[in-house]
């Protein structure tokens, strides 16, 4: 999670690590803060939602903290190498970006609430880097588990652009696509909730300081109404 001076580039999926067809290690079943279970199967009326906001240690913590978060989990997504290891996403040849699924319950808070976390919580301008770490597994994304969600997270990305124009800030390049055939791969143990164990490691995450209006006074928070979709399992 350091600066390099290597141009990132992402691999195709010709180029990228084969990987392999079982994980080479396994996941924790519960949460340390939260102490609800990982990976699933989640209770009925629960919903999930896909996350990249950079270094996944404090991206994890940003949701865990937000009232109505069932469980979070870290890994990878977005790129083509199955069961890939935290070493092999870092090399860049994996072409996924650092993940946070996070599990909620709509009735305490909804998709549009975590959406502003998420565009309040990084700089999503930065294409693959976020601050001084560098590397397509750095990259913004957005992976959504219905059109609703799709909706909503693009007339987000909308929303907070214009925000950002108006502050002299960049141009987002924040990828939105569907997690349907984007596998969300766990991460190892020690990655599962760092900051609760490491209270003083690394955090690289940080916003631009502009903030996105209150999704229930605006049209685009309408845009996404309660009832998104079903929690799946981990390895959807």
């Amino acid at each position: 999670m350091f600066l390099t001076h290597r141009t990132p580039q992402l691999p195709t999926p010709e180029e990228a690590l084969r990987g392999r067809p079982t994980p080479e290690f396994t996941v924790p079943s519960r949460h340390t803060v939260l102490g609800n279970p990982l990976t699933g199967p989640y209770p009925q009326g629960l919903e999930v939602a896909d996350f990249a906001l950079g270094c996944f240690w404090g991206a994890e913590r940003k949701f865990w903290q937000t009232e109505g978060v069932w469980t979070t989990l870290v890994g990878y997504q977005g790129g083509y190498t199955e069961n890939p290891s935290y070493d092999e996403t870092c090399s860049g040849l994996t072409g996924h970006t650092e993940a946070v699924r996070v599990v909620f319950d709509p009735a305490v808070v909804s998709y549009a609430d975590l959406l502003k976390l998420f565009w309040e919580s990084h700089n999503p301008t930065q294409g693959f880097r976020q601050g001084n770490d560098v590397g397509t597994q750095y990259r913004s994304a957005l992976y959504t588990h219905s059109p609703v969600q799709a909706e909503a997270a693009e007339a987000s990305r909308e929303a907070y652009q214009q925000v950002l124009t108006g502050a002299g800030l960049g141009t987002i390049t924040t990828e939105i696509l569907p997690a349907q055939g984007r596998t969300f791969w766990p991460a190892e143990g020690y990655h599962q909730q760092y900051l609760d164990k490491n209270p003083d490691g690394y955090c690289g995450i940080g916003g631009t300081g502009a903030t996105l209006e209150s999704p229930s006074e605006t049209n685009w928070g309408r845009a996404c109404p309660t009832g998104i979709a079903p929690a799946p399992t981990v390895s959807e």
